[in-house]
């Protein structure tokens, strides 16, 4: 077993705040303030509040894209100053290469760490987890929103990473497409057993898939309230504690 594992891996925010400058009248505005929260190895937490509240802003800062304007942020107590492989982040739209093939698409990371430890094995190994490795000599115009999704979230997992960070992956797809890839990215979370951190402006979605929930106010974003969601999987979207958790998720928003 990789040394990785030989601990639990632990990301925190300590008193982080982050303010960008905006260029059209050079006034700062404050995205994050003073956030505080701990997540552990083996978690899936969702993040949900207005637009504007800073989500997609939290993950870059994990990502190591972004720096906070105050504050820090730790995993396994050595801070973030950048991007790393141990995190890796997949977008609302697939990130994939026009002119590359979907087998191509899915080693390339490695290729541009210049790493040779991605092998055909292990690349059709992931294709085959996502049910396409039929298609491994196709190009990405040949595929479907979902597929493509596919092809970038595995892309991203075949570098094992500790952290995996979701930016409305789903956000773009028809909803049946949606509640498929929510079962996808379960079963993929549930074997790789890392730590996953979604955002997502579907409260149905975050009780569904979450172990917590971190629900923010709007700008400038604030932890309003963090939940636990203490349902078994798989879970039923129709069952009282189902609904009691939504519901409460949608009284803390005002919604």
């Amino acid at each position: 077993m990789e040394s990785r594992w030989n601990k639990m891996s632990k990301l925190e925010f300590k008193n982080v705040s982050k303010a960008f400058l905006r260029p059209d009248n050079n006034s700062i505005t404050t995205a994050l303030d003073d956030i505080n929260f701990d997540i552990h190895e083996g978690e899936f937490v969702s993040i949900v509040g207005p637009s504007g509240c800073g989500k997609s802003t939290m993950l870059r800062l994990i990502a190591g894209l972004i720096f906070p304007t105050t504050g820090e942020i730790f995993l396994d107590s050595k801070k973030i100053e950048g991007p790393s492989s141990r995190r890796g982040m997949v977008f609302q739209k697939s990130t994939l290469f026009p002119w590359l093939t979907v087998e191509e698409n899915v080693g390339f990371s490695g290729d541009l760490k210049n790493e040779d430890n991605i092998s055909q094995e292990a690349i059709d190994k992931m294709l085959e987890k996502v049910g396409l490795l039929e298609f491994k000599d196709s190009y990405p115009s040949n595929l479907s929103g979902g597929m493509a999704q596919r092809i970038s979230l595995i892309r991203t997992l075949i570098n094992k990473p500790e952290v995996l960070l979701l930016d409305e992956p789903l956000g773009a797809l028809d909803a049946f497409t949606r509640m498929n890839m929510q079962d996808e990215i379960l079963r993929l979370w549930n074997e790789e057993k890392n730590m996953t951190i979604m955002v997502t402006h579907d409260v149905d979605e975050a009780v569904y898939m979450s172990t917590k929930v971190i629900v923010m106010e709007p700008r400038p974003g604030r932890v309003k309230k963090i939940v636990p969601i203490d349902l078994d999987y798989p879970r039923k979207r129709t069952s009282k504690e189902f609904m009691a958790y939504r519901n409460e998720l949608l009284n803390t928003l005002d919604i």
